[in-house]
C-alpha cells in the first residue's frame, strides 16, 4: 500500500494502522510536481494508494493558487488514474470547505458544492478529478482535523489558555474530528466496497468557540478563558463558510457505524499532549 503524507495528523494515523505502507518521503513523492508521479507509481507498483497529503494552508492558498490546486487537484487525477488503470484501491481526502457555508444542517454528500476561498476550490476540483479519473475511487470529506500527535486547533487553544485569555470565532461551526477516528472509519469504508463521495467527521456541530471551550473543560482549564469573538472582527485573507458541519446519507446503507460524538474525543487528544 502506498501512503502519502505519512508524517502528517492522518497518515500518523494510517501508519499505524496499516502493515508496512510504503512511506515516500516528499522529495520521492512531490505532490506539487505531478508529472513525476507517473513514473514513480509505474516502477513502484503499488497494490492500493491512500493520499494524505495535502495543500491545507487555506491562507496562504489566496497567494499561490496555482500551487494548491497541482496539489490538491492535478496530482489527485494523475493518482487516480493510475489506480483505475492497474485496478487498485485509491483513497483520498477532501474538506467541508467545499461548501459555502449557507446551508442551516449539516452537508450530505448530494449537496451541491460551492467553494468560497482557493483552498476549497482547490479541493473540490480534487474531487472531480478523482472521480472522473476513476469512479471507483472513495473521496472522503472531512472537517477540522484534530490529532493527538501533532498540533491542531484544540491543543494550540489549550496552549495559549495556560497563559492567559484567548479570543476565539462563535460564528463559524464545523464538525471537530479526530484523526484516529476518521483513519479507522476509512478502512472500515474501504473493507465495505464504498466508492464516490463519503462524508466521514465525529458526530455532531460546534462553532470554534464551542470547541475551545470543551478542550479547555477536558484539559482541566477554566473554559472562561476562552473570549468570544464574531468572524467580522478576526480578519483573515481567505473566507470560511459560516457553517460547514457534515452527515452523511451513505454509512447506513453499507451497513457502518457514524463516528462517536466530537466531545467524546477530546480526552484522547489531550491525553498525549502535556500542557506547555
Amino acid at each position: 500500500m502506498l501512503l502519502t503524507g505519512a508524517t502528517g495528523r492522518l497518515g500518523t494515523c494510517f501508519k499505524a494502522l496499516l502493515a508496512d505502507p510504503h512511506s515516500p518521503s516528499r522529495s520521492q513523492f512531490d505532490l506539487g510536481l505531478p508529472d513525476t508521479l507517473e513514473l514513480f507509481l509505474g516502477d513502484m507498483r503499488p497494490d492500493g494508494i491512500i493520499n494524505c497529503a495535502s495543500y491545507t494552508a487555506v491562507d496562504l492558498a489566496e497567494a499561490e493558487p496555482e500551487v494548491a490546486h497541482r496539489v490538491n487537484a492535478t496530482a489527485v487525477g494523475v493518482m487516480a488514474s493510475y489506480a483505475a488503470t492497474a485496478g487498485i484501491p485509491f483513497v483520498t481526502f477532501s474538506t467541508d470547505y467545499v461548501f459555502d457555508g449557507e446551508a442551516t444542517r449539516p452537508y450530505v454528500e448530494s449537496d451541491r458544492t460551492a467553494p468560497i476561498n482557493v483552498y476549497g476550490e482547490s479541493k473540490a476540483g480534487g474531487e472531480r478529478a478523482a472521480l472522473r479519473a476513476y469512479p471507483g475511487a472513495l473521496v472522503v470529506r472531512t472537517s477540522w482535523l484534530m490529532s493527538a500527535t501533532h498540533p491542531s486547533f484544540a491543543t494550540q487553544i489549550v496552549e495559549r489558555a495556560v497563559a492567559g485569555p484567548v479570543p476565539v470565532v462563535v460564528d463559524e461551526i464545523g464538525s471537530p474530528t479526530f484523526a484516529a477516528d476518521l483513519a479507522v472509519a476509512t478502512l472500515a469504508a474501504l473493507d465495505a466496497g464504498v466508492s464516490g463521495l463519503l462524508h466521514l467527521a465525529n458526530t455532531g456541530a460546534a462553532s470554534r468557540y464551542d470547541l475551545a471551550r470543551a478542550a479547555c473543560a477536558a484539559a482541566g482549564l477554566d473554559p472562561a478563558m476562552v473570549q468570544p469573538v464574531p468572524a467580522a472582527e478576526y480578519p483573515r485573507r481567505a473566507k470560511r463558510p459560516r457553517y460547514s458541519a457534515l452527515a452523511s446519507e451513505r454509512l447506513e446503507r453499507f451497513g457502518l457505524t457514524p463516528l462517536r460524538g466530537w466531545r467524546e474525543t477530546l480526552a484522547d487528544v489531550l491525553a498525549a499532549w502535556p500542557i506547555r
